[in-house]
């Protein structure tokens, strides 16, 4: 029997369970957070033991300092770990569609290799190119997580009409690239210890571009710079539906939450440098990146698909048109 939105109740409780795997993923972002902003990434030295407890068995009391940030951080990722496998083998179970199936195992795939990431972080003293790759990661996972929540929506099973829009689709599919990049740098400048390379804002030691120059410099000017191309492609996606797709009101929705996170997100950035790098400011500056990026996503997805376009191995029903009738012989 199907629900009032057109699912099973089978599909709509897989539904639900994967928009609860890609916000606890985004709990999980914050965790990740908390413990570079804190610099509680070596407070507990070895892995997948905590100072040589199991896991889960480590005391309350000695969750003190940094320890308190890096062990919840493991335990988090441990539940939502286990949360992706129960979604892999449920997706598998009731999708029909092949490449969704699929989708499911690239989520398990992706949190696997982040564990195992995240333990090569610790055991070799966080060296920047591997913490870039674990943060880089996690961004991916995310984004595979919301995908899958997506894709299994009533919304995308049953679109509105099609929105035939090329330039739409070039603009949100080239934001949420850049919007990638941009975090990319972000954890490039977190990593390396860029992040107060230039002390002011918005202006770089008083002057529009940097008068020194050094490789943590360029990497801090870098994340400014693509912060601005960003933001450009944003205003340009959200010009172009409030003009042309004002109607699309899951559109028009969709990219003014996209339009107040990066809003959000640059006051964050700022704060960060005027607060010398406070943690929670810092750590709110990650978590919401991960929304601007997944917003973009939604949006871009939401655009493919309202222009009837389904990834290979599914067929989308087109409206059958009767044949005119022929005009009776007359006698």
């Amino acid at each position: 029997m199907a629900t009032s939105h057109g699912l099973s109740p089978g599909s709509a409780w897989h539904h639900r369970y994967a928009k609860l795997v890609a916000a606890c993923t985004v709990l999980l972002i914050a965790a990740g957070a908390s413990v570079t902003s804190t610099n509680s990434g070596l407070s507990v030295p070895d892995w997948p033991t905590t100072y040589g407890w199991n896991m889960f068995t480590f005391p309350l009391g000695k969750m003190v300092g940094g320890i308190r940030y890096e062990h919840t951080h493991r335990l988090i990722a441990s539940t939502v770990g286990f949360m992706t496998i129960i979604l892999a083998v449920w997706t598998w179970r009731v999708e029909s569609r092949r490449w969704v199936r699929w989708l499911g195992v690239a989520c398990l795939g992706a949190v696997i290799l982040q564990g195992v990431l995240g333990g090569i972080t610790v055991l070799f003293f966080l060296p920047p190119a591997v913490s870039i790759g674990h943060a880089g990661l996690a961004q991916i996972f995310f984004c595979l997580t919301l995908t899958l929540a997506v894709v299994t929506s009533p919304r995308w099973r049953d679109p509105q009409s099609p929105v035939d829009d090329r330039l739409l689709r070039g603009l949100a599919t080239a934001t949420t690239a850049a919007v990638y990049v941009q975090i990319l740098l972000g954890a490039t400048m977190r990593h390396t210890n860029s992040g107060l390379a230039i002390p002011d804002f918005p202006l770089a030691f008083g002057h529009l571009l940097p008068p020194v120059w050094n490789p943590h410099v360029a990497i801090h000017f870098a994340h400014r710079a693509g912060a601005a191309i960003v933001t450009a492609l944003i205003l340009a996606t959200a010009g172009h539906l409030w003009h042309h797709r004002a109607r699309r009101r899951e559109l028009i929705r969709t990219v003014n939450a996209l339009v107040f996170f990066v809003a959000v997100q640059i006051a964050l950035g700022a704060f960060v440098i005027w607060s010398g790098k406070d943690p929670v400011i810092n750590s709110l500056h990650v978590v919401n990146g991960a929304l601007v990026l997944g917003t973009s996503l939604v949006l871009t997805l939401r655009t493919w698909r309202s222009a009837g376009l389904e990834p290979v191995g599914v067929r989308v029903p087109r409206p059958q048109v009767n044949p005119p009738l022929r005009a009776e012989a007359r006698p």
